[in-house]
């Protein structure tokens, strides 16, 4: 079996306080625009197989134990035991949260707590944007007091995190459009236009001002997290703004590519300020983890690769991810020292790179104490 280090999950969500049901649990094991399949439930794809391997033995119940029975475990434990269990059984030393999602999530704090695990706060640009706009006058006002949170923001947070989804595709579609960074004039126009809608409320997705933001990102010092894969566009799309912040001391971290995650990795070869993610994919991909991680190994160097669970809402997830990509880990690189091309010392150290050593690396963790 090859050792890690306890786990450094790069980016993660904070999980729900409440109890949930089987219908409202089922909703958060994948994303999905509706409901599933007539005669099926959302246990019925990779994800929902992976939690029923995985969790139900940090609930004291065998595997594979059917949801209704499991579900009733959780309720009986309750959502707070639950969470503690299911956070600390999975080999987890210390989480990066994103904390710019809305509902009753729990923050850095109480994940530490919950997990036994150091948690570090990542910080979303837009949110900083949104938050300015609210408490500014002026285009002026503005864009200073954004200035002044993105430099608050960078004293105590260890990453910025664009956002996904649909606000992902919007970071793609602006930094492909036009990687360089935007003028003053342009940057005060769209903030003028944003301003005056945003009475109405919204998001910022002005193209011009995501770019802004991206831009006093990387110039904060902080890494800029971009996230990319199926719900956030090609890793590939990126590649002009790759190319333009090379050199400036900018650290890139590609989340989530999956399914372009050797796009993300060749990225990540090309670039010495680029790496890219390895486990997001994991869980969601269930019993073929163990394929997509070696795909994901198949160019970069080892040095370039971290982990991260992409956990959200259920602590299930966090544990699922954590644990396939432990299983996962151990199968690809035992299987290579098995047929004789990399040795047992080899094959931990790098484990203890992609699990560990490179996030720590990446993101100063071990100079905050």
């Amino acid at each position: 079996m090859i050792e890690t280090p306890p786990l450094v999950d790069q980016y993660c969500q904070g999980v729900l306080r409440t109890e949930l049901g089987l219908a409202t649990f089922e909703a958060q094991l994948i994303p999905s625009a509706g409901p599933p399949a007539a005669g099926t439930t959302f246990f019925d794809t990779q994800t929902g197989f992976a939690v029923r391997r995985w969790c139900p033995p940090l609930l004291g119940l065998e595997p594979h134990c059917a949801p209704v029975r499991y579900l009733a475990r959780r309720r009986e434990l309750g959502a707070a035991e639950s969470a503690r269990r299911l956070l600390r059984g999975c080999g987890v030393g210390a989480r990066l949260v994103d904390t710019g999602l809305p509902g009753d999530l729990t923050g850095p704090k109480e994940l530490a707590l919950a997990g036994g695990a150091e948690a570090f706060e990542l910080v979303r640009p837009e949110l900083l944007a949104e938050q300015a706009a609210d408490t500014s006058g002026t285009v002026a006002a503005f864009l200073a007091n954004l200035a002044g949170a993105v430099h608050h923001a960078a004293a105590g947070a260890v990453a910025f995190t664009c956002g996904a989804g649909e606000a992902g595709r919007a970071w793609t579609a602006a930094l492909e459009a036009a990687p360089e960074p935007p003028g003053p004039g342009e940057v005060r126009g769209a903030a003028g236009r944003w301003l005056a809608a945003r009475a109405k409320g919204g998001a910022v997705r002005d193209p011009v001002l995501l770019r802004h933001l991206a831009w006093s990102a990387v110039s904060s010092g902080l890494p800029l997290q971009l996230h990319t894969g199926a719900e956030s566009g090609a890793p590939e799309r990126l590649t002009g703004f790759v190319r333009a912040t090379e050199g400036l001391g900018a650290r890139l971290v590609l989340i989530g590519g999956y399914p372009q995650h050797r796009q993300a990795a060749r990225l990540a070869a090309a670039f010495p300020h680029v790496h890219a993610d390895l486990g997001a994919a994991l869980g969601p991909t269930g019993a073929r983890a163990a394929a997509v991680l070696a795909e994901c190994l198949e160019t970069a160097p080892f040095g370039k690769l971290m982990f991260s669970g992409g956990g959200r809402q259920l602590p299930e997830l966090h544990a699922v991810g954590a644990l396939v990509f432990r299983e996962s880990l151990g199968r690809v690189l035992g299987g290579w020292v098995a047929d004789g091309s990399w040795s047992w010392r080899d094959a931990e150290r790098v484990a203890a790179m992609v699990a560990a050593g490179n996030a720590r690396r990446v993101y100063r963790l071990d100079e905050r104490g």
